[in-house]
């Protein structure tokens, strides 16, 4: 259980999802104990680390800030690098806000699995979850709980024929992340896009970057998973609990959260030092299931 890197860069053109800005983004291979890093290329290459301390605002997606630079729209990026194990690697930007590209994860995952990924010579660690962490708001609620293994257990609600509540959980192991969360696409409603653009939000989506629902149905079908929906959610989460800089150990359970509260409990865990430790994994164990059940062997 080592870290890994991108093999080689691989680079990508679009336009922001909430400024429309056009953007080109490169993800390029970075050394043992970088982490993930996000570079302005059109700011002198500044350079604002993918980490808690950084998160700027978080409404329709989570944007970090360091000395008044912004990078907005971090989600899916920072999902995809959890989904496929990459510990190290410099994103590059020439604007402030990366591409929705097709509105999931999909795209950046096979971009590298064309180019591969490189073991690095340093253990990975882990955040390992000691006690269990919750944030309430209304009805709303994001917990997190001590195991073995990274799972996502996420419920939404949404009074929409097409949505309605969904559940599921996913545990991140193998390929799941492959194949039932990365191609889960960012969704909207027809009745709020005046009340969006008229606050500077969604200026680039379009039917080829997002679900878009009216009323009563979905605009631009079909729908890749019968509850794609809840799976996004499921993707968006994983992406902002990414900002505590290494991958969990533990359970998450969210009823009707969103980036707000993702990023509350990624904050909750980053200020009270004795809810986590970081944890190598010395070996894995697979179970007549196929599971895999992490071995903890080294505290740090």
């Amino acid at each position: 259980m080592f870290e890994q890197t991108i093999r080689e860069s691989v680079a990508f053109s679009g336009i922001g999802l909430h400024s429309g800005v056009p953007v080109t983004m490169r993800i390029l291979p970075a050394p043992a104990g970088t982490g993930i890093c996000f570079r302005r290329t059109d700011l002198d290459s500044f350079d604002i680390e993918a980490v808690g301390r950084n998160v700027a605002r978080v409404s329709y997606a989570t944007s970090l800030m360091k000395k008044g630079v912004l990078i907005s729209t971090t989600e899916h990026v920072l999902s995809a690098f959890i989904g496929v194990g990459i510990d190290n690697a410099i994103v590059e930007l020439d604007n402030l806000e990366l591409p929705i590209l097709d509105g999931s994860a999909l795209p950046v995952l096979e971009a590298i699995q064309r180019v591969g990924l490189r073991r690095l010579r340093r253990p990975r660690t882990y955040c390992r979850v000691k006690r269990a962490v919750e944030v309430r708001e209304g009805n709303k609620f994001i917990g997190v709980y001590p195991a073995d293994r990274y799972s996502v257990a996420y419920t939404i609600d949404f009074p929409h024929p097409v949505i309605g509540m969904q559940s599921l959980e996913v545990n991140l192991i193998g390929n799941n992340y492959m194949r039932e969360i990365a191609p889960a696409r960012t969704f909207g409603f027809l009745h709020d896009e005046q009340m969006l653009r008229n606050m500077g939000l969604i200026r680039g989506a379009s039917s080829k970057n997002a679900i878009i629902l009216s009323d009563e149905s979905v605009q631009n079908g079909p729908l890749r998973f019968e509850d794609e929906f809840v799976r996004h959610k499921i993707l968006d989460l994983i992406g902002d609990l990414a900002l505590l800089g290494r991958r969990i150990l533990g359970r998450v359970v969210a009823d009707r959260a969103g980036h707000a509260m993702h990023t509350v409990l990624v904050s909750r865990l980053l200020r009270d030092r004795s809810l986590t430790e970081a944890t190598c994994v010395d070996e894995e164990l697979v179970s007549e299931e196929g599971s895999l059940t992490p071995v903890l062997e080294q505290r740090i």
